[in-house]
Parts: structure tokens; sequence; C-alpha cells
């Protein structure tokens, strides 16, 4: 063919590929078409070509062209083209549609066999431009992620308890250590009267803002339930939040929560579990479980809690804590583990700092680069002085609750 008859039939490829006139394509291609300027993963043949011509034409609107310069040599046509196209209709290359208009300029290399376009070679400036945006976009991602996690992180700070109560003859000590992705975890305080004091440990399911709001919301809830009525026990105030919680969070979301209530003058600990791990009573080189049934908070309306007592001796500990240690896994997968902890628990407690302890182990089971999966909550409670004008005993569990014990 001619050189005036290649470049004009090259034109025509041109304006058909930036219309997605795939019947015009086709018959323009030779049957043995090969592109070599097609991205990873797609077929470099008639139908590959064809459906890379209908993804670009899909992904933006306004699309214009312009033949800037021409040249035939032989069988070869060069073209130089530049274009305009705004991409605001679908996902192209990974990157999401801007309403942003893109110039590019490309370069095509055609081969004539037959009065057909038999091969194809192009490069262009429109994918690095695409890849600009994708860059950015995820920029932008990053950064709304950070600004998401940072407005948790104050939420779940600003929600922890700013002093540590410290009854006469008890020691308290809270350990928190938040994920980078901040989770739901919560401890807190509660002054009562005749010098009683509310524990709570819990955590809220989820991660990020959500699971800080939800948290946050609960904190609030508890401390009034404790508040409202002095004589309240542990079940009546789960059993109180409970019912405000179900008809204020999302369905989806839950709290698990162990709620205690320490007199610190004669040592009893009475206490109601929301569906939360069970804490561990060390006395006598064992560490036993404080078991009482519940289910979370904010998923039922009409729950009770079941609610136990015990009476702490002088030197016994209480450790509260939170899913992030025990799911923790090393570099093999294993979990931490209950087991694990009831035997550290066992064998430590007596010794103090049973918090800084627990840390210790857990950095020796994960090993170096351990990127922390959930928060880390750990709260012991230990009674240093003994009981005034009681001999040292260990006393049963007394099994009481302010309604019918959740089945």
């Amino acid at each position: 063919m001619p050189a005036g008859e290649n470049m004009a039939l090259v034109r025509r490829f041109l304006e058909a590929r930036v219309k997605a006139d795939l019947n015009a394509i086709e018959e323009m291609m030779a049957p043995d078409f090969i592109s070599h300027g097609l991205r990873p993963g797609q077929q470099p043949d008639r139908e590959g070509y064809k459906r890379q011509a209908a993804e670009f034409v899909t992904a933006f609107s306004g699309v214009r062209f312009v033949i800037e310069d021409q040249v035939a040599v032989g069988d070869k046509v060069v073209s130089r083209i530049s274009g305009r196209a705004t991409h605001d209709r679908r996902e192209l290359m990974g990157t999401a549609p801007t309403g942003s208009e893109i110039a590019s300029m490309a370069i095509f290399i055609h081969r004539i066999s037959g009065a057909k376009i038999a091969e194809e070679w192009g490069a262009g400036t429109g994918g690095s431009e695409l890849m600009r945006q994708r860059l950015e976009q995820e920029r932008i991602e990053r950064e709304r992620v950070e600004q998401e996690l940072q407005v948790a992180r104050s939420i779940q700070q600003a929600s922890l308890p700013k002093v540590v109560p410290q009854p006469e003859g008890w020691q308290i000590t809270p350990f928190y250590r938040p994920a980078r992705e901040v989770g739901g975890d919560f401890y807190d305080f509660h002054p009562l009267s005749e010098g009683r004091v509310g524990l709570v440990v819990g955590d809220a399911t989820g991660k990020g803002v959500p699971a800080a709001l939800v948290m946050s919301t609960t904190c609030g809830m508890l401390q009034l339930a404790a508040q409202a009525s002095e004589s309240s026990s542990p079940s009546e105030v789960l059993e109180r939040v409970n019912e405000a919680l179900t008809v204020r969070i999302p369905s989806n979301m839950f709290v698990t929560c162990f709620y205690a209530i320490l007199e610190p003058r004669s040592g009893t600990l009475s206490y109601a579990n929301a569906g939360h791990d069970l804490p561990y009573l060390w006395h006598s080189g064992e560490a036993e479980e404080l078991s009482a049934r519940g289910m979370p908070l904010g998923l039922f309306p009409g729950m009770s809690y079941e609610e136990k007592e015990t009476e702490l001796d002088a030197g016994e500990v209480v450790l509260f804590y939170s899913d992030g240690l025990v799911e923790a896994h090393d570099p093999r997968g294993e979990m931490f583990g209950f087991p694990r902890l009831q035997a550290l628990v066992a064998k430590h407690a007596e010794v103090g700092a049973l918090g800084d302890l627990l840390m210790e182990e857990l950095y020796t089971f994960v090993g170096e680069g351990w990127e922390q999966e959930d928060d880390i909550t750990l709260l012991t409670l230990k009674r240093s002085a003994p009981l005034r004008g009681c001999a040292n005993r260990r006393v049963a569990h007394v099994s009481r609750s302010s309604r019918e014990a959740v089945q």
C-alpha cells in the first residue's frame, strides 16, 4: 500500500480506538494482530487489545486526541499524538476516578500487512499520570487513616482514669499498651460510699474510631450506673448498662466487661462478668479463675448477670486482663494462651510487679519484630495487709444474683 494509504488506515484505527468502536477496530486488524504495548497480564492478541480499548473509554469522558505528526516508512507508520480526557467514570489501573483531566503524549508504531494493522508498539505518558494519581490517592488515604487513628487514641486516652485509687492496705496497678490500630480496651475505677472501690476492665469489639466511641460510651454508662445507686451490686450495674447499650450501639458491636466492687476493710471482692476473659486469683501458690456467667453488653436486652464474691487475704493477688495478651502470636503462629498465663500467675504473682513480669514474658515469647495486634490491658489488685480482726483464711466463693442467673 502507498504511504498515504497506510497513514490514513492508522488514523482511522486510532479514531476507532478512541471511540471504542470495536467492530471497526476488528475490521482493521490482521488475523494475527499482536500488540506490544499492553499492560502485564493482558493478552497481546486481538481480543486483549479490544478489551483494553473498551476499559479505557469506559473510564474516561470527553476523550479527544490530535495527531501531531505522522511518518510512513516502508510497512510501518509512526504517529505522535496528544490527547486529553477526564477520568470520572470508573477505576483504571487501580486508580479511582478523580474527575480531573489528564493530558498525555504518546508515540505509536504500526506495521501494515495486506492493508491491515498487523502489529502495534506504543509508549506514552497517560499510564504514568494515572500512577501518579494512584500514589496521591494512597497518600491521602494513609493520612486519613492516621488521622482517624489519632482521633481514636485521643478518645481512648481521655476515657482512661487519670488517678489510680490506693486504699489503705491495697495495691492497684494498671498497665495499658495500645496497639497501633487502636482497639476498644478500657479500665476504670469508681469511688463508692464507705470507701468501696469499683474496678472495671473491658473491651469493645472492633478497631479505630468506632471501637473508641463505643468504649468511651460504655465507660460513661458504667460510671453513671455505679454512682446512681450507692447500694448497687456488680450485677445490677451490668444489667443497667446492658439495657442502655443495646439500643445505642451498632448491632454488630458489643462490649465484654468484668466489674468488681472491693470493700477494702473486710477484703471482700464481689464481681459479675459480661463475657470477659476470666481474671485469675492467686493464693497459696495457685491461680484460680474468678468465674461468673453473663453475656457481653449490648447484644440482647433483659440479660441477667451472675454475681459472686470472695475475700482476699494478705499477699493475695487478682489479675484482670484483656485478650490482647493471651491472643498474641509468636513467629510460628502459636498463641500466648490462657494456660501459659495461668501458670505464670501461679508461679510469680507473689513476687510483685506482676504486670511487668508478664510483659517481659510476652516479649520473649513473640520475639523481635513483633507487631502488636491488639490493645493489652493488665490490672493487678493485691492485698498487702492482713484482714483486721480476722484469722488468715481462704473463703469459698459465695454465689448470688440480683435476678435469675443467665442460663
